[in-house]
């Protein structure tokens, strides 16, 4: 008698714990051959901000990091947050990158486990998580799994 209860209400605690993944791709008409990443001092990873520099490159865009004031030459940038939480490990929770042309935002992807819960796949390598979000926004395909 107690399996029934016990059961629907595991049914209900995982359909309430989701993670999205949303990316509005940069437009096909827009070229990019160098983006400038804003270095974020903030994030608990701080290797990420050299991991979306390589990301790009792998893309074969050249990138860069920059600190405070974006260089004058910088036709295209990207600025970025992520925060972590802990759950028996650490694991990316948020994640939300912008690309701009000039002043001009062209393209965003964010990644949200803030209510991922119970999901194991919570777990697992940030650039994993980030990696095809990226592609996705500079390519407009989602990234084959």
């Amino acid at each position: 008698m107690l399996r029934l209860p016990a059961a629907i209400l595991a049914v209900l605690f995982a359909s309430g714990c989701a993670i999205s993944q949303e990316v509005e791709p940069v437009p096909e008409r827009q070229a990019i051959e160098m983006v400038y990443v804003e270095h974020n001092p903030d994030v608990h990873m701080e290797e990420l901000n050299d991991s979306l520099v390589g990301m790009f490159e792998d893309m074969g865009i050249e990138s860069e990091q920059y600190r405070g004031t974006r260089p004058d030459d910088a036709e295209h940038h990207l600025e970025f947050t992520a925060n972590w939480t802990w759950d028996l490990a650490m694991y990316l929770t948020y994640f939300d990158a912008r690309l701009y042309a000039e002043d001009q935002l062209i393209g965003t992807a964010e990644y949200d486990a803030r209510r991922g819960g119970g999901r194991p796949d919570k777990f697992g390598p940030t650039e994993e998580k980030i990696r095809p979000l990226m592609q996705e926004l500079i390519t407009g395909e989602p990234a084959e799994e």
